[in-house]
């Protein structure tokens, strides 16, 4: 394939069984095989040579490796598979173009699984970038618009991806350098990821782009932009694929947590679940024409995201990520009060049913993005999006308000834990931390184990990226705002407003 590095031959897709000349389901030790490819990491100024064995990446990279092993489960084959229509074989339901409410219900169900599988931390599982392509391929006459080509060329990847069960992260948004400045008018023209020069074959991309969630452990960068463009921008509009490990790609993850988590006792979900987040440099990287889906069209940036179901399937990954997550944080909150005796205090009480319902919200906005899903004149599904727009919109603020209940409830607890898992080994200090910690109805190990997982969730690191990162997970607040203002029947709204104007006079 044009753009890879060679690799060993025991590592990639090559050596993975195949029937009928096409790859079986991909598992978890197939896909760890994979990582080891020659890709530019950088962490702590230095170049990962293996990111499933480097601390930063091992254990995120093992917990996406447990997702493809659960979907290869005989007993979920139904639940997380549907057929191949060109292979025949079974592939991840994340990939199935819905035509039906019952299709739409049935992708929830396949990412709920995965969702449970990793309490809802890990954002960018391979199931959401998977919504966007396959949202792409329901219409792909969009893409057409600039020439059949580039909608044979989105097709086929995403079939690619489809049936090989590829693992693709985004970078789509632009550097924050100087957002008073469009991209053409940066102070260098490849400070942000554009197309330098085109060739027969291809084009070669420079300069950079954020914020790669989970890149370092993908198999592709989708690399396009969702922030508006202007005329002058077009060599920043495009919309493209590149392998991870493409001669010319480099991934800058943020401080990784996991490094920092000393044992999993005192770190239950940073050790486990940091997913990282990227920037990514595109150094002169040669991208060939199949993987090129729009070029230098700024009309078909916007539209890619509008006039196909693509941003409301993978948002819709997106709420069922979310709402599992709010299930494992309320159901924290109840075992820690459960623990300490207060479950049956009003004032909990009180505050856990503002919890309960602020989750049930949520699910029940999830739902409605089935239950109001319409069917276009070409028999695709399009989840509501006012449903899932104003899901959105409420995040960036409630979310922070949920968070701040639990930390009501906890009150002191967080900060009187003992120093490490450690203080339980040392006889001098055992004895005092089992005698004063424990809880009413737990010993303390028990409840310290507890109380380190509300803190891991809400006050690490760890929990303090996810506080950031759910604030701004649809993007600026006013834009998702927006987003629904375009959306909601005002003329419903009004039409009433009008007929009250209207009424007849009393007689």
């Amino acid at each position: 394939m044009l753009g890879l590095r060679p690799r060993n031959d025991d590592l990639f897709f090559a050596k993975r069984e195949t029937l009928n000349g096409f790859l079986i389901m991909r598992t978890g030790s197939d896909y760890l095989r994979s990582l080891n490819d020659g890709r530019q990491v950088f962490v702590d100024g230095e170049c990962v040579k293996d990111v499933t064995q480097h601390v930063a990446f091992r254990e995120a990279a093992r917990s996406v490796a447990r997702l493809y092993d659960i979907a290869t489960e005989p007993a979920l084959r139904e639940r997380m598979t549907f057929t191949s229509p060109r292979t025949g074989e079974p592939v991840l339901r994340a990939f199935q173009v819905p035509h039906t409410h019952a299709d739409l219900a049935a992708r929830r169900r396949f990412s709920e699984t995965w969702a449970e599988a990793t309490f809802g931390l890990m954002g960018r599982s391979p199931d959401h970038v998977a919504g966007f392509f396959t949202g792409y391929a329901a219409v792909p006459r969009v893409f057409a618009t600039a020439g059949q080509q580039f909608a044979d060329n989105l097709v086929a990847f995403y079939e690619e991806m489809r049936d090989q069960h590829l693992y693709v992260s985004y970078a789509i948004v632009p550097p924050q350098i100087d957002r008073s400045k469009p991209a053409h008018k940066q102070s260098d023209p490849t400070l942000y990821a554009g197309v330098v020069k085109e060739r027969d074959d291809g084009i070669v991309i420079a300069g950079a782009q954020q914020l790669a969630t989970a890149g370092a452990i993908s198999d592709y960068i989708h690399l396009s932009c969702i922030h508006p463009l202007q005329p002058g921008d077009e060599n920043y509009a495009n919309c493209l694929a590149v392998p991870i490990n493409a001669p010319g790609v480099k991934l800058y993850p943020r401080r990784p947590f996991a490094p920092i988590a000393a044992n999993a006792f005192d770190y239950p979900l940073s050790s486990r679940f940091d997913e990282g987040d990227s920037f990514v440099v595109f150094d002169n990287v040669f991208v060939p024409w199949e993987r090129v889906f729009i070029y230098r069209n700024l009309e078909l940036m916007r539209d890619q995201w509008w006039k196909t179901p693509s941003h409301l399937y993978g948002n819709h990954q997106a709420q069922v990520r979310y709402v599992t997550k709010l299930r494992f944080m309320i159901g924290i909150a109840q075992r820690m009060n459960e623990m300490t005796g207060n479950a049956a205090n009003p004032a909990v009480q009180v505050m856990m049913g503002e919890l309960a319902a602020l989750v049930t919200m949520y699910e029940t906005m999830l739902l409605a993005h089935e239950g109001i899903a319409t069917i276009d004149e070409n028999g695709i599904l399009w989840p509501s999006r006012v449903a899932l727009y104003s899901a959105m919109a409420m995040q960036s603020e409630l979310n922070g308000r949920m968070l701040e209940i639990i930390r009501d409830l906890a009150g002191s607890a967080f900060i009187t834990l003992p120093s490490s898992a450690r203080d339980f080994d040392n006889p001098q200090t055992a004895h005092d931390v089992e005698r004063y910690m424990r809880a009413a109805s737990t010993d303390a190990k028990s409840r310290v184990a507890l109380l380190r997982l509300a803190w891991d969730f809400i006050g690490s690191e760890f929990g303090s990226r996810h506080q950031q990162y759910e604030k701004f997970y649809g993007g600026a607040s006013f834009l998702v705002k927006q987003n629904v203002y375009r959306t909601f029947d005002f003329k419903r709204a009004t039409a009433l407003a009008d007929a009250a104007l209207n009424l007849p006079p009393l007689t």
